[in-house]
């Protein structure tokens, strides 16, 4: 919070904010606006906060009454965004930082030095993440995108390429060092920022970060190591694909993520814990 003297109007601005916490389960004053207006404070969502992840196509905002939405930041425009806020969400931003994707309108911006291997998905190749000045400026554009939108927060997605066979000899420290850019450019523009899974690196990347985003913890046994972010009053926004709900939500409820199961093509449909 801002220091200094308040005026009634700034002592009913907070009063608002605290009303709309209470609601949305959400700290901080860093809701987005309809023209991507500058944010007072970072959103920073808690632990345990209920969420729906729907990457494929348009949002539907009818499909899950929670607090949080992630959905992809190109497929969805300000007005999506917005039609979110007035119901009361947050809203993230979905980014491949990883990889170019073929079908995406900025694809040319990428030149081939940057491209390796394919990834498994189709019209994808790693990125080289080495070539930091290279990458930067077209990753700000990407988050200038998220930010005019009016988005909340972003999750970018393929931050653990050193794990990979990407085609290039990355190292951790290579991860970490594009990580850490990363996250300064969503900061940068006001926006909160997830690390995706890279379960390795949470303890040199908790106190980056202001949430996590995690997929299968539970099929590999490894929910424990996301509890860093628990313990810093983080949230761990969590899914599974092939495990039923009866065998990790009890799980995620001791450890406090905000667990659910989704299908592979992340639609509407979920089931949460």
């Amino acid at each position: 919070m801002r220091h200094g003297a308040r005026t009634w109007a700034a002592l009913a601005t907070v009063l608002a904010v605290a009303v709309t916490t209470a609601l949305t389960g959400c700290s901080g004053t860093g809701g987005g606006t309809e023209s991507g207006g500058p944010r007072e404070e970072r959103w920073q969502p808690r632990p345990g906060l209920e969420w729906q992840w729907q990457l494929d196509g348009k949002v539907d905002a009818a499909a899950a009454d929670v607090p949080v939405y992630d959905i992809d930041g190109f497929e969805n425009d300000a007005a999506d965004v917005a039609r979110l806020h007035r119901a009361g969400r947050k809203v993230i931003c979905y980014i491949n930082v990883g990889a170019r994707e073929e079908y995406r309108p900025d694809k040319d911006a990428f030149p081939r030095s940057l491209l390796g291997g394919p990834n498994g998905w189709q019209g994808e190749l790693w990125l080289d993440i080495r070539q930091i000045s290279v990458l930067r400026p077209i990753m700000e554009r990407r988050f200038d995108m998220c930010r005019d939108k009016g988005f909340d927060a972003v999750e970018p997605d393929l931050v653990e390429g050193y794990a990979d066979d990407t085609g290039f000899p990355l190292t951790a420290r290579d991860q970490l060092r594009y990580n850490r850019m990363i996250a300064d450019i969503a900061h940068e523009r006001g926006l909160s920022v997830g690390l995706k899974n890279d379960l390795p690196q949470i303890p040199q990347l908790v106190d980056t970060f202001d949430f996590a985003v995690n997929e299968q913890c539970a099929q590999y046994g490894e929910c424990a190591r996301l509890t860093p972010f628990i313990e810093a009053g983080k949230a761990v926004f969590h899914v599974e694909y092939t495990e039923p709900t009866h065998r990790f939500c009890p799980e995620s409820r001791r450890l406090g993520l905000s667990s659910m199961r989704k299908k592979w093509e992340l639609g509407t449909w979920r089931r949460a814990c």
